[in-house]
């Protein structure tokens, strides 16, 4: 009886060479940086499990862990299991809803393994990513993926928007939340933070940048300050006329609806009704631009703000107070 043929086709030695190299580059990836990711359980005030998992990463020898805002949900305390399943006690140092990013200290007087952040300026769409966290409770996964976009905006549970987000179709899942999203050369490039539900493969991670500049502000404060000057904003669409009484380029800007009392605005002499075209010499096109430009480097330095009122333009100046965090 003869033998029936083999009909799976062979894999070309380059196509091999390909895949080993491939393989060789994430296994390598996974050997440097799995040892710094760790699983977060969540605990309540009273100190028990709440019941709430999710990843994180060791930044820091001595126990600075990022993960996600939502992550620690307000909590004071959680429990940090390593990838040998060594468990330690953890504080949160402060945590930014604005750009869904938090800091966990561990107590233990103990070196641990770190891992880098990246410059997230460098990616390229296309680029090789890999993703390491804990989905769904099974412990130390590896998924990977591309660069799908850069310079996404994805909105945060505050409602602020998370400027330049990446996305990429990395497999996420519930519990991959606060891991890290690795370059082929071992640099964390993200904090994974969301997935889009109903979607296959659209899912996005806080860039690295950001993630840098959240946790030297929550090292430094316990928290990002940001500025603010009052005004309670809605978008507005300039009408040609305006725009060209105004010699403006821009087609949008923002509208005063109400204006607090005792704030910067009303002692520069901002009122409900002025449209709002530019900030320290940017235009305003919108109330997230309102937003992002009242970054922590404006509060206590006066600042130029053109607004338009009765058709004209106004030249104002305020100090931009420090915006309180809304509970």
């Amino acid at each position: 009886m003869l033998d029936k043929p083999n009909l799976t086709p062979a894999i070309p030695p380059d196509d091999q060479a390909l895949l080993d190299a491939y393989s060789r580059a994430v296994i390598d990836v996974v050997d440097r940086v799995g040892p710094a990711v760790v699983r977060l359980d969540v605990k309540n005030h009273e100190g028990s499990a709440r019941g709430g998992t999710g990843s994180g990463v060791i930044v820091a020898p001595d126990g600075l862990v990022l993960t996600n805002s939502h992550v620690v949900g307000g909590a004071t305390r959680v429990q940090v299991t390593a990838v040998e399943g060594r468990s330690l006690d953890a504080r949160v140092v402060g945590d930014d809803p604005d750009t869904d990013l938090a800091l966990v200290r561990i107590d233990a007087p103990i070196t641990l393994p770190a891992a880098a952040l990246g410059n997230s300026k460098l990616l390229k769409r296309g680029q090789l990513v890999i993703a390491i966290g804990n989905p769904l409770g099974f412990e130390s996964t590896v998924t990977t993926g591309v660069v799908s976009a850069l310079g996404r905006s994805l909105r945060s549970r505050s409602g602020r928007l998370i400027d330049d987000v990446i996305q990429t179709d990395a497999a996420l899942n519930p519990g991959n939340s606060g891991g890290p999203l690795v370059s082929s050369r071992g640099e964390v490039v993200g904090i994974n933070t969301a997935v889009i539900m109903g979607a296959q493969g659209i899912c996005f991670a806080v860039a690295s940048n950001t993630a840098n500049f959240v946790l030297g502000e929550l090292v430094r404060h316990g928290r990002v300050r940001r500025a603010f000057i009052g005004v309670a904003a809605q978008h507005f669409t300039l009408s040609r006329r305006l725009r060209h009484a105004a010699s403006l380029a821009q087609e949008s800007a923002v509208i005063i609806a109400s204006v607090e009392a005792g704030s910067p605005a009303e002692r520069a002499g901002l009122r409900p009704g002025d449209v709002i075209v530019a900030l320290g010499g940017t235009p305003v096109t919108g109330a997230d631009d309102l937003i992002r430009m009242l970054a922590g480097d404006k509060i206590g330095r006066p600042i130029e703000i053109v607004a338009l009122r009765n058709g004209g333009p106004h030249v104002l100046s305020l100090v931009p107070g420090e915006r309180t965090r809304r509970r």
